[in-house]
């Protein structure tokens, strides 16, 4: 474990995490042991603590959490989700201090129905991304699926649009970020929301 990063530290944040993870399950957006979740404990040097790989997200303890550094290889005890890689590099990347990955329906759907990106406008709900409600065009990126990490971060950093904290995986799921894990939780539920609206108009 890094040396600036005490057990105590990770089990706080693995407490915070698993509340996130079960009121995702509750959704149905993190069904069996699918889905995963992050949060930045430190930037210099980067270092993560990421849901164990798995379980059960609406059953995860404080202690159910891998530290990753920047690569998303685990720098302590357990085995850390199979995307922390993507965590950590969306972490870099946009800066944000905790990430969400969860399997919608209407994540897939859509991305299969629109894989050149989802385009939302005129609509109060994107205030919740920090998006005016009207007069202005935002788009949501799909980029295709990849096992590779590697290969998935790089078309997520290709494709994402700096005013959607989020971005599609065609056939997987949805990933968004936020400055914490509540900021986080409030990108996830907003831009699902306007997920579901697309599909149902479709």
């Amino acid at each position: 474990m890094s040396t600036d990063i005490t057990t105590t530290d990770l089990r706080e944040a693995g407490a915070v995490l698993a509340a996130e993870s079960a009121r995702f399950a509750s959704f149905g957006w993190m069904r069996g042991t699918s889905g995963n979740l992050s949060v930045v404990l430190s930037r210099e040097p980067l270092r993560l603590a990421v849901t164990a790989s798995g379980h059960d997200k609406g059953e995860l303890t404080p202690a159910d959490v891998v530290l990753v550094d920047g690569q998303g290889a685990a720098t302590g005890e357990g085995r850390p989700s199979a995307e922390a890689e993507l965590h950590a590099r969306v972490a870099a990347l946009t800066g944000a201090g905790a990430v969400v990955h969860v399997h919608t329906v209407a994540s897939v759907a859509m991305g299969h129905r629109q894989p050149g990106g989802i385009v939302f406008r005129d609509l109060e709900m994107l205030k919740g991304v920090g998006q005016p409600a009207h007069d202005v065009e935002v788009t949501l990126p799909v980029i295709a699926n990849s096992q590779d990490m590697k290969v998935l971060g790089d078309r997520l950093e290709a494709a994402r649009d700096p005013r959607m904290p989020a971005v599609v995986v065609a056939g997987h799921g949805l990933y968004v970020w936020g400055a914490d894990p509540r900021q986080a939780r409030h990108h996830t539920e907003v831009v699902e929301w306007l997920l579901e609206l697309e599909l149902t108009r479709r």
